[in-house]
């Protein structure tokens, strides 16, 4: 099942300071950050209630990772995690109907 979130990128956030004087663009590390973030509350509401073995997953690599679209200051973000039968997971960003970034996440059990 999908989990959303929703990021306001601030106009004074302060990763704007020196990224980059004259065309500020939110740094790509930050945009990772939040969906590992979105990835974490999903699988955590997705193990709440199973107490089966092997039933609870951390994230353990980012095996890919595309920026599609600058994100500016100002800007609403959506991080849509899904995951896969695979045991990995797969992170989209938008800004309204603009793809910003999109990537996988590999999950493991955790011991």
């Amino acid at each position: 099942m999908p989990s959303e979130a929703k990021l306001f990128i601030a106009p004074d956030h302060p990763a704007f300071a020196g990224h980059f004087p004259g065309r500020p663009i939110f740094p790509g590390v930050l945009l990772l950050d939040a969906a590992v973030h979105t990835a974490r509350q999903t699988l955590h509401a997705s193990s709440s209630g199973d107490s089966g073995e092997g039933g609870v997953k951390n994230i353990c690599q980012i095996s890919s990772a595309k920026f599609l679209s600058p994100v500016s200051p100002g800007e609403t973000l959506t991080i849509t995690c899904t995951t896969a039968a695979s045991g990995s997971m797969r992170f989209d960003i938008s800004s309204g109907s603009r793809k910003v970034a999109t990537g996988t996440l590999v999950l493991a059990p955790v011991p």
